[in-house]
């Protein structure tokens, strides 16, 4: 088997180690790849491995060699599977490998807006603001307790339901904007549907797949219903929401807080609207990047390209 890895930087910047995979056939690793360059390198591939490079019907049109393509994320959108599917060549990804995670993050981004833990970390080194106050304690921000906030969830799938068992741990109540029913949701969380979910939830999390019905989620229609003092968190698709609708309200204290691990351009635009809005709490797409989950996902991964070779594969999603 002849392996191409065609942009293998993102999940193993060195602190992972490619020796299994290797061991599987003759493998060539490329930190990035162009989309002009993908022929070229994979040619002769029987496995391809990729995160964010794009297979395209005329692109495997022009890989007659290749057997499997490996997704080493969970979103395979960047492939055509029904094409890949006409060539007999088989498509897996890699399935819940970041749920604690992603999960980890969200409250994290929570947490940043009700704590400032950074910025008074900040105050207190850079600006020496407490060295210098009157009284023993000092705050500028105001600080939020989340026990009794309303948290909704809009989708409930993994990430979604281990989000809510850490909301639930904060004490705060769960509502859900989900397709399953009431008696299909765990204890103690109730499902909430059209107006009554944005308008009466103190934190929005987003954790819905991108579809056409869900592109665009969070517009100035939404924004409107919404109480000004919401957080509104989205680590799941970047177009799930309209930026600049969003820095618009920020902007206007009709939204408190936006909190995001996505972009809907990434690397991040530098002209977005959302850079330059007040409140606005971002990581670069690192909700899954923790070593736990890329170790999880290369295990998965391994498990994948073994499976195939030997004639039994799983996680296909063609």
């Amino acid at each position: 088997m002849r392996i191409v890895i065609v942009d293998g930087y993102a999940l193993n910047p060195g602190d992972l180690n490619w020796e299994t995979i290797q061991g599987m056939g003759e493998t060539i690793i490329y930190d990035r790849t162009e989309v002009g360059d993908i022929v070229e390198r994979c040619k002769d591939a029987d496995i391809v491995l990729t995160n964010k490079v794009p297979f395209t019907r005329e692109t495997l049109l022009q890989l007659p060699c290749l057997k499997l393509i490996c997704v080493t994320a969970t979103g395979y959108n960047i492939i055509d599977t029904q094409a890949a599917r006409e060539q007999g060549v088989v498509v897996t990804n890699i399935p819940a490998y970041s749920t604690q995670s992603v999960a980890q993050t969200v409250i994290a981004l929570l947490l940043s807006v009700t704590n400032r833990v950074e910025h008074y970390t900040n105050q207190i080194t850079d600006e020496k603001q407490w060295s210098r106050n009157a009284d023993f304690c000092y705050w500028d921000t105001q600080l939020t307790e989340l026990a009794d906030k309303r948290m909704g969830i809009y989708g409930f799938g993994r990430i979604g339901r281990q989000v809510s068992l850490i909301a639930q741990a904060l004490g705060m109540e769960v509502v859900v904007h989900t397709s399953k029913a009431q008696e299909e949701l765990p204890e103690g969380i109730t499902k909430l549907t059209g107006d009554m979910f944005w308008e009466t939830c103190d934190v929005i999390s987003l954790h819905c797949p991108l579809t056409p019905e869900t592109n665009n989620l969070v517009n100035e229609v939404t924004l409107q219903k919404m109480k000004p003092s919401c957080i509104l968190i989205n680590t799941a698709r970047g177009p799930l929401v309209n930026e600049a609708a969003i820095a618009e309200a920020l902007s206007h204290n009709s939204l408190k807080a936006f909190c995001a691990d996505v972009l809907s351009v990434e690397p991040a635009s530098e002209n977005n609207p959302i850079l330059q809005a007040p409140n606005v709490f971002l990581t670069p797409h690192i909700a899954w990047a923790t070593l736990e989950a890329r170790q999880r996902l290369m295990n998965i991964l391994i498990a994948n390209i073994r499976a195939f070779i030997d004639g039994s594969p799983i996680n296909v999603v063609n």
